[in-house]
């Protein structure tokens, strides 16, 4: 276990959320930061590029001072310190490269298409161009999706085995498309965020991140 807090700077419903419920698994006791608005106010950017230069969350500062970025990085290590597989199978574990597999298919595949989405103007310069830009990287997201429906089994991802990418299905599936949409289309991912959500450990973290419902 960590020696002092941890610092996390986030937003609600945003993706520090994913690495806000694996603290709370864990038991860390942690910080919270919420940084405001990245896409619309300039000065919370800069309150957080001081950390980290990209402006990103989640932003993670550990108990010895060392700032992590990169979600499936925060992912590994938190195992490491709580020395708990709980959500991410060891080394010798059987399921480990299929975990690893789908950890980085999610923030190497899926993750991006909201980067783009969020704001077109950062990658595409006409304004005329920019909604059918956005209507393409969803369409393209719907397409992951599919493909990790095909994948998931019941009632977790892995089948019994819970683990992190339960919690970052049951974040993501939050964001566009959004529910109704994973509810017919992705009957299993959207199972999996529903009885995610139902988990009394993290009760807590999703009231706080996703209040509005």
């Amino acid at each position: 276990m960590p020696t002092g807090r941890l610092k996390l700077y986030g937003e609600p419903g945003w993706g520090s959320a994913i690495v806000e419920a694996q603290l709370a698994w864990y038991g860390f006791e942690y910080e919270l930061e919420q940084v405001g608005d990245l896409f619309k106010s300039a000065a919370a950017r800069r309150r957080l590029e001081s950390v980290n230069p990209l402006a990103q969350v989640p932003t993670l500062v550990l108990a010895d001072g060392t700032v992590m970025t990169e979600s499936a990085a925060i992912t590994l290590v938190l195992a490491e310190i709580a020395n708990d597989d709980a959500l991410v199978p060891r080394a010798a574990d059987p399921l480990r490269p299929a975990f690893l597999r789908w950890l980085i298919f999610l923030v190497a595949n899926v993750y991006p298409t909201y980067t783009y989405a969020d704001d077109p103007s950062r990658f595409v310069e006409s304004s005329d161009a920019q909604q059918s830009f956005k209507d393409a990287v969803d369409r393209y997201a719907c397409t992951l999706y599919s493909l990790l429906e095909s994948q998931a089994k019941e009632p977790w991802f892995f089948g019994n085995r819970f683990s992190a990418l339960d919690v970052y299905l049951t974040v993501m599936t939050r964001w566009r498309p959004r529910r109704a949409w994973f509810a017919e289309h992705a009957p299993r991912l959207f199972a999996i965020a529903q009885k995610t959500e139902a988990l009394d450990r993290l009760a807590a973290v999703w009231r706080k991140n996703f209040a509005s419902g």
